[in-house]
C-alpha cells in the first residue's frame, strides 16, 4: 500500500442507530461534537438513521411506512395501465 495516504487519527467511536437505540463501537476518523458514555468510558458519538440491526435486509423483517398516502397515490396513478 502507498504510505502517507491513509489517515492516522483512527479512534474508537460509538455509533448509535436512532431507529432502535442500538449502540456499537468501531474505529473511525469521523468528526463529531457529541459524546456518549458506554460502560463508563466516554466516546465520540455518530448518529445513524439505519444500521445492520434495523435494516430490513439484515433483520428479515419488512417495514412499510406510508407517509401521506403515497402508496395509494402511486397505485391510483398507475392503475389505468393494468390490463
Amino acid at each position: 500500500m502507498k504510505k502517507g495516504i491513509h489517515p492516522e487519527n483512527y479512534r474508537l467511536v460509538a455509533f448509535k442507530d436512532m431507529s432502535n437505540g442500538d449502540v456499537f463501537l468501531n474505529r473511525s476518523t469521523a468528526n463529531t461534537k457529541e459524546t456518549l458514555e458506554v460502560e463508563g468510558v466516554e466516546y465520540p458519538l455518530v448518529k445513524l438513521e439505519i444500521s445492520r440491526t434495523s435494516h430490513p435486509f439484515y433483520t428479515g423483517k419488512s417495514k412499510l411506512v406510508d407517509t401521506a398516502g403515497r402508496i395509494d397515490k402511486f397505485k391510483n396513478k398507475y392503475a389505468k395501465f393494468k390490463k
